[in-house]
């Protein structure tokens, strides 16, 4: 098979039929073997009931139907683990991305030799205050943070070879960051294409300003994961060390002052009188216990059983 399509989707019955056939059409002109897959993600609307209208009329239309809504990255897991095409395109269901790209992005990963092509948004139709501008700061920092180059990190567009999708874990709300999981798997060819943004036709967003903090979160969370995890005393030994230096320079300097003011007969004020003092150490115990509770609970979510299993009512 040469593309498997994977489309997650909360709440876009009315798009669905027009995709579908928008999808079909561009395969059919290109000759091109495919399969899409569509993965409900806990949708309250009809979507799965016009999902199943659309497969009674094709063969190449796959769907998996969670219990609930787990959220983006899940769906994409479980669709990637479905995927059978050499070629993996992504694309939301909501209209905004083009499947007149698929043929440019196919060749791309076939002809070019990429592992990954990400799709890049240049001119966006996204409310400039509440998802435009925030976009632009979230991928500088993602660009500076991750070094890869990319303009558009978080596209839902995107190509990759099949042996890419298999060899990632795309958990929590990490779909964000898919291009970082492939280079740290070992898919340093990673490229970049301007595609389409399309306005919204049916419905509403389903993300909030929410995601920009949670994204923020899940970027550190990654880079800190992918850089310290196999040798975290690394990164708590050396701050540590620099903490014990300064406040063994701290019990220097008071013990001189304190010496200095008696050796002069001149009384000398108690440190722990202070309140900067007890203000400034609570806050040093507290930032580092929440500090090693979440990078504990990271690794114990990375490594726990369970962290991909996802309830499924219906798939065919």
């Amino acid at each position: 098979m040469d593309i498997s399509i994977v489309v997650p989707l909360y709440n876009e019955a009315e798009s669905l039929p027009e995709l579908t056939a928008w999808i079909e059409r561009v395969m059919e002109e290109q000759q091109l073997s495919y399969e899409i897959i569509f993965v409900n993600d806990g949708s309250t609307d009809n979507s799965w009931q016009v999902i199943r209208q659309l497969q009674e009329k094709s063969d190449k239309i796959h769907a998996i139907r969670f219990r609930r809504n787990y959220g983006k990255s899940p769906a994409l897991y479980c669709g990637f683990d479905r995927a059978q095409g050499d070629v993996v395109i992504t694309m939301d269901a909501d209209l905004q991305d083009s499947p007149d790209e698929i043929p440019e992005l196919y060749r791309m990963i076939k002809e070019d030799g990429f592992d990954l092509v990400s799709g890049w948004k240049k001119v966006r139709y996204d409310n400039a205050v509440t998802k435009n501008i925030p976009s632009k700061i979230y991928n500088s920092t993602a660009r500076f943070i991750t070094g890869l180059k990319l303009h558009d990190m978080n596209c839902g567009l995107k190509a990759y070879r099949n042996v890419v999708v298999k060899n990632i874990e795309v958990y929590g709300e990490m779909h964000r960051y898919i291009p970082f999981l492939a280079k740290n798997a070992g898919f340093t060819n990673i490229g970049e294409k301007v595609v389409v943004h399309r306005k919204r036709k049916y419905g509403n967003t389903k993300f909030g300003l929410e995601r920009f903090i949670h994204g923020y979160l899940d970027l550190f969370s990654l880079w800190y994961l992918n850089k310290f995890s196999k040798q975290p005393m690394h990164f708590f030994g050396l701050w540590g060390s620099i903490m014990f230096f300064i406040g063994l320079l701290a019990v220097v300097v008071v013990g001189i002052l304190k010496w200095v003011a008696l050796a002069n007969g001149t009384p000398a004020p108690l440190v722990t009188n202070l309140p900067y003092f007890y203000i400034a150490l609570t806050m040093m115990i507290i930032g580092t216990q929440l500090f090693m509770s979440g990078f504990i609970s990271e690794l114990v979510t990375r490594t726990a059983p369970e962290r991909n299993n996802y309830k499924i009512s219906e798939e065919f």
